[in-house]
């Protein structure tokens, strides 16, 4: 069976920490900030940990090899 490889897309995107849990950016921070709440904006700082559904499909699709 041939190697699995990892897509570049999501190496660029997703890390996974050292308990196997999937960090990723906050959403929604490209551009419209004028549009966007001040509390909206600075609660969307930093990084975030995804829901375990979603990081299921990541860890095995996307990342076979984190």
């Amino acid at each position: 069976m041939p190697k699995l490889k990892t897509k570049s897309g999501a190496k660029k995107r997703f890390k996974i920490t050292a308990t196997g849990k999937v960090k990723v950016q906050q959403a929604g921070k490209r551009h419209g900030m004028i549009k966007r709440t001040t509390k909206f904006i600075r609660n969307a700082r930093g990084t975030t940990v995804l829901a375990d559904a979603d990081a299921r499909i990541i860890k095995k699709n996307f990342l076979p090899n984190g």
